[in-house]
């Protein structure tokens, strides 16, 4: 991702990696699953716990990763590796797993409703790997107060979004059709898988290990 220059370029680009990475789409099955036996207070609790946690992560990562950076000696290319990786599991097991990628931790459905709101289901399902690098670097590396203040309302649209999507599955998630749904889960995972591993190159081209060529 450029920091250099705003244009119409930088915010679809930055818009499109934000939508995955803070995005409803890869926690929306993992949160119907969850959901689905649950009343619907609960259900609603759930939600506010899950985006609340989210959005509040993702503000203090824009705000504060550039400073995280500093303190605990670690690079963006470090970090894109990281998160390509852990990114890269969490798609093999969206494409592999047999509950829409959720995990054995995930289905059960006696845990604390409250705690999987938090974990898996904000971080990292709704704030996952991808943009947990967009939010960062941006943080460390954005070039003016005007790139910054471009991707703080890019930002704050997604976020709106998800308010949006998930108010919507919870109203009609019990009508939606679950074969369909897994059907596009799979499908976006091998999407995902794709871009974790260009975060993984892009990682290591930024430290030196290896040399990409634009097209």
């Amino acid at each position: 991702m450029k920091l250099e220059t705003l244009d119409a370029t930088f915010v679809i680009d930055t818009f499109l990696l934000l939508l995955i990475g803070v995005g409803p789409k890869i926690a929306l099955v993992p949160f119907l699953e969850m959901t689905s036996t649950m009343p619907q207070e609960t259900r609603r609790r759930v939600l506010r716990k899950m985006l609340t946690t989210a959005g509040s992560a993702a503000v203090v990562l824009l705000v504060l990763g550039g400073l995280l950076t500093r303190l605990l000696h670690f690079s963006p290319g470090a970090l894109g590796v990281s998160s390509g990786i852990i990114l890269l599991i969490i798609a093999v097991a969206m494409v592999l797993g047999h509950n829409g990628g959720s995990s054995d931790g995930m289905a059960d459905k006696d845990r604390d409703p409250m705690h999987a709101a938090v974990y898996p289901l904000a971080v990292p399902y709704l704030l996952n790997p991808a943009g947990i690098v967009v939010l960062v670097t941006a943080s460390a590396e954005a070039s003016s107060v005007a790139v910054f203040a471009a991707v703080v309302g890019i930002l704050i649209v997604i976020l709106a979004l998800d308010v949006a999507v998930f108010r919507w599955a919870v109203q009609v998630g019990n009508h939606m059709d679950a074969g369909r749904m897994l059907v596009t889960e799979k499908i976006f995972g091998f999407l995902l898988a794709a871009l974790a591993v260009q975060l993984i190159l892009n990682g290591l081209a930024d430290v030196g290990v290896i040399h990409l060529t634009s097209h």
